[in-house]
């Protein structure tokens, strides 16, 4: 595992950690990369009860990596345009994929700025909670973007359509009190005790069986998008 990434395992839950905090941990290939590789074998891990998402230092993720971008230095912002789509489907969208199939509770400890990308990965955790401290906003159209990393597909599912509309097209930045009225984060904690939070909740999580909360967590997720009668099948 990258340095990138950090993972501490204490039983069944992984604290997982973005550690480029001089960069606000933005989701450059090193950080993906480091997710992906997380990601891709955590199903398989029969030991992992619950995930814990976190960032070093004072942002959560602060989004993609403008110097990147801005560089040409991945794949996703140089070449033609259909290398360049090829580029997103092959790195940073492996994480919406790899979040939708992942059986694993994941809880976001957002402790800092969650932006752009950064706030989508936080919409890809099944829970969100909030430091005092922590902003969120939807704000690609600063730069001319869109969400490409399926935060256009999370975002309303977490917080409705009309919501999500708005922050994507105002890029209004909500604080910690604003997410948890919006219904983006479900706790609010001092940034010291926000670990101490999500801790918490994982182990009040991983007390239970572990083949039970993956298959309630599997329930959950795929009778949203499917009629009454599928999900009772299931």
């Amino acid at each position: 595992m990258s340095d990138a990434v950090l993972i501490e395992r204490k039983g069944p839950i992984a604290l997982v950690t973005l550690n480029r905090p001089d960069a606000r941990n933005a989701l450059s290939d090193d950080i993906i990369t480091g997710l992906i590789d997380f990601l891709s074998g955590a199903n398989a891990d029969a030991s992992l009860g619950c995930i814990i998402l976190t960032g070093a230092g004072k942002s959560f993720s602060a989004g993609g990596n403008v110097k990147e971008m801005r560089d040409g230095t991945h794949p996703m912002f140089t070449g033609t345009p259909l290398e360049m789509q090829e580029g997103y489907r092959n790195n940073i969208q492996q994480l919406p994929r790899l979040f939708h199939q992942l059986d694993v509770p994941a809880i976001a400890a957002v402790n800092g700025h969650a932006i752009g990308a950064g706030m989508d990965l936080a919409t890809m955790c099944d829970i969100r909670i909030a430091s005092t401290r922590a902003s969120f906003a939807e704000s690609f159209l600063r730069v001319g973007l869109v969400s490409g990393d399926g935060g256009a597909w999370y975002l309303p599912r977490v917080i409705g359509h009309a919501k999500a509309m708005e922050m994507a097209l105002t890029c209004c930045v909500l604080d910690a009190d604003q997410a948890k009225d919006w219904g983006l984060v479900t706790h609010v904690a001092e940034p010291d005790d926000l670990l101490d939070k999500a801790w918490e909740i994982a182990r009040q999580i991983t007390a239970f069986a572990p083949k039970s909360i993956r298959l309630n967590k599997r329930l959950v997720r795929q009778s949203g998008d499917v009629p009454l009668e599928t999900a009772l099948d299931l």
